[in-house]
């Protein structure tokens, strides 16, 4: 009987200890990684370069801003998910 007991109470802490690893905050954080990683796509993409040469292909916001927006949104990515946040 007393065995009974205690494989409850074990059973009841094991439950209680699987929880699911990503909080709230760890998808907030991954949502605003992918909303980088997808604003970064934007500002790198525009008007294709026709016959005629177009210079805007080689503006700031193409080569510098655009990558870098989509480097940090894929650097930041691993650090959303390994977030603790508050404890509970």
């Amino acid at each position: 009987m007393a065995n009974n007991k205690n494989y409850k109470k074990k059973e009841k802490t094991q439950i209680q200890s699987n929880k699911f690893p990503l909080r709230k905050i760890n998808f907030l954080l991954m949502g605003v990684c992918c909303a980088m990683i997808v604003l970064g796509f934007i500002l790198i993409s525009g008007e294709p370069s026709s016959a005629v040469f177009n210079p805007e292909i080689f503006s700031t916001r193409r080569i510098v801003v655009g990558p870098a927006i989509c480097f940090l949104g894929f650097l930041l990515m691993p650090v959303a998910l390994l977030w603790k946040g508050k404890k509970d």
